[in-house]
């Protein structure tokens, strides 16, 4: 057996469970845009800001502001 070939199913699992997130994470974005009621839209933002283990959006906390620092 060809290592290459002992590594398929693990590389595909990697490859679907990054697919999966990426489709998590463009879906919640889509609603915290798109959401109809501003609860919602909290609520996406707040999920999305989890996943993506970021903390909210904060002027002091941005790249920007820590360079003129």
């Amino acid at each position: 057996m060809n290592v290459l070939t002992g590594l398929l199913p693990a590389a595909t699992a990697v490859g679907a469970g990054g697919l999966l997130y990426g489709l998590t994470i463009t879906a919640l974005a889509a609603a915290s845009v798109f959401a109809r009621t501003p609860a919602r839209r909290r609520d996406a933002r707040a999920t999305l800001t989890l996943l993506l283990r970021r903390s909210p959006a904060d002027p002091a906390s941005s790249t920007a502001a820590k360079i003129e620092a």
